[in-house]
């Protein structure tokens, strides 16, 4: 388990940078507003970072879309809540990730590849990804790592299909 941020709990600026790091390299920087520090979740806000619409298929992220997103010192996934510019809940995009790290103003974040995407309505529960997890080769250079990122996509689909993703972001 990681030792907790040397970041105050209340921190005197709002903003952070969430840098999403993938196999050893940036994926994405950006920033955002920190909503809350509780010491063990951090919670941020930020608009659609990405350039343009990604089109999943199931869900369509775009400019003017707000995530907040929630990532855990002690917990292998990360929670996406995602909002059109008006308000309407489109559902929750779940990385699975190493264990947040909030310092410096940065909040520090690997992706593992492993995704669970969860509908507004709670109908559809998608894992996805898993094929490019199994392509990362992560098994063999890291298996514990492996198998925590395996156990916590499993206990986020058990979660969204049993109670939905609020109770875990209340």
């Amino acid at each position: 388990m990681p030792a907790p941020s040397a970041e105050p709990r209340a921190p005197r600026s709002k903003g952070v940078v969430v840098a999403l790091t993938k196999a050893g390299r940036t994926k994405i920087r950006y920033p955002a507003e920190l909503v809350r520090d509780d010491g063990t979740r951090v919670t941020v806000r930020a608009p659609w970072a990405a350039p343009g619409v990604r089109d999943f298929g199931f869900v369509r992220f775009e400019p003017g879309d707000v995530f907040t997103e929630h990532y855990w010192r002690d917990r292998w996934f990360a929670v996406k809540e995602v909002r059109t510019a008006d308000g309407e809940l489109k559902g929750w995009y779940c990385d699975i990730t190493r264990p947040a790290v909030l310092a410096d103003g940065v909040l520090a974040v690997e992706d593992l590849d492993l995704d669970l995407w969860v509908s507004a309505d709670g109908s559809s529960v998608l894992r996805l990804d898993e094929d490019e997890f199994e392509a990362s080769g992560l098994a063999m250079r890291d298996p514990a790592a492996a198998g925590s990122a395996a156990e916590a996509l499993d206990e986020l689909e058990r979660l969204a299909r049993r109670d939905g993703l609020t109770g875990l972001l209340a």
